[in-house]
């Protein structure tokens, strides 16, 4: 049996290699120079191989479709994941039960793909760009730019759209949409928000930590505790990149983002605190009362939001003012402009549509013997691993079934 993989990236190379094992012939193509590409910058160049968690926990962190994933998870899980590597180099588990390469160098993990995909004997094209897939009778055409190739079945594995210069520039949404199936709309995930600008001018760079988050839409409001990081466009920062995989699919017109600096404090608590710093600092201006509340570069911004004179003895805040300063304390609010580009998000969200893929199989239920894997289903999740083994894990059933005679009676 003969079968294409398009696309050297994890998802792509563990279902050939998987392919391989249960004795197909297996080609994978990339239009990169190397496989992998995007591995180097997993994880901050160190890769973050899996979530070393039981699967309940695991589907928490999964934004999109979990359910859909509950089969590929138990056919290749984080633990097995966590085997599977553990074999050919030394592992470690960090904060977060985040798995690592003990070396700490992406390179090494893409040193193990490689050595696998020689072992089970994958042709690997790589700078050979796939420009069209398409049936031809039972058969599969993939047409490259100077050769076409046939095989008996076809895994998709091209990835997102994020950082496109790793190669992730949406080819598969176009082959899938091509051969019949539905795309749900592509939105960035894992990145920051643009913000409007008035309140945030020269903050750029300022890191604040146990801050809350929060969003509401719908009378439903989602929140996130932890450390923020303003931009030059906005902010960013683990809760934010959270925050955005939340809310991306979301009509973010008259959005805005609530920041609470003092989420530990009731508003009474606060309120006292804020009375007690005014009397401390009676005697010197407004704008030189606030540093025991915030970072020195954010209070000339606080001021202007809360629109007190910055240069009147604090003895003269009226009770009105504290009240106004302890609201913007708990609800400092930025409109939402949108997402930052989806060259810039982590992952995508968005893709094939899993109603329309077998989820024990990977096999398309519009066209038999086509495959999906990896970034290229509407699946996304939360950073910490779980979109590396979501990749890992649709690719091992991808390449599974695809390779064995009756991919419907096997599981």
């Amino acid at each position: 049996m003969k079968i294409g993989v398009i696309g050297a990236g994890p998802a792509g190379m563990m279902a050939a290699i998987e392919a391989s094992k249960n004795g197909a012939a297996v080609t994978i193509f990339d239009k990169n120079e190397k496989c992998g590409k995007k591995l180097y910058i997993t994880g901050k160049g160190r890769c973050n191989l899996t979530n070393y968690c039981e699967i309940p926990e695991f589907l928490q962190n999964v934004v999109n479709n979990g359910k859909f994933l509950m089969s590929a998870l138990s056919r290749f899980s984080p633990r097995d994941t966590y085997n599977f590597f553990e074999k050919h180099l030394p592992l470690k588990i960090e904060r977060g039960n985040r798995v690592f390469p003990q070396s700490d160098k992406s390179s090494d993990v893409l040193k193990v793909f490689n050595k696998l995909l020689t072992e089970n004997k994958v042709i690997v094209k790589l700078n050979e760009n796939v420009l069209n897939v398409k049936p031809s009778g039972s058969e599969f055409l993939i047409d490259t730019k100077d050769n076409q190739y046939v095989f008996d079945k076809v895994i998709i594995a091209c990835g997102g759209q994020s950082y496109k210069g790793t190669g992730s520039t949406g080819d598969g949404y176009k082959f899938a949409k091509k051969l019949g199936h539905n795309i749900i709309d592509i939105k960035p995930a894992l990145v920051s928000l643009l913000t409007e600008k008035t309140y945030i001018a020269g903050l750029a760079g300022l890191t604040l930590k146990n801050v809350l988050a929060s969003v509401e839409y719908n009378g439903k409001t989602y929140s996130e505790f932890g450390e923020l990081l303003f931009t030059h466009d906005g902010v960013s920062g683990p809760i934010i990149l959270t925050l955005s995989s939340k809310i991306n699919r979301f009509c973010l017109d008259n959005l805005c983002l609530s920041i609470d600096f003092k989420p530990a404090l009731d508003f009474k608590a606060l309120e006292e605190r804020v009375r007690s710093d005014m009397e401390k600092y009676k005697q010197k201006q407004f704008k030189n009362s606030l540093f025991d509340l915030l970072p020195k570069n954010l209070v000339p911004n606080f001021i202007k939001y809360v629109k007190i004179e910055d240069e009147k003895e604090s003895s003269f805040v009226t009770a009105a003012e504290r009240t106004k300063i302890v609201w913007a304390l708990k609800n400092f609010k930025l409109k939402i402009l949108g997402l930052d580009d989806v060259e810039n998000a982590i992952i995508t969200s968005g893709g094939v549509d899993t109603r329309e893929i077998n989820p024990k199989t990977m096999e398309s239920k519009i066209l038999k013997n086509l495959y999906f894997c990896g970034e290229v289903i509407d699946c996304d999740a939360l950073t910490g691993g779980f979109n590396m083994q979501i990749a890992l894990s649709t690719g091992v059933s991808a390449g599974y079934f695809s390779s064995v005679k009756d991919s419907t009676a096997l599981g």
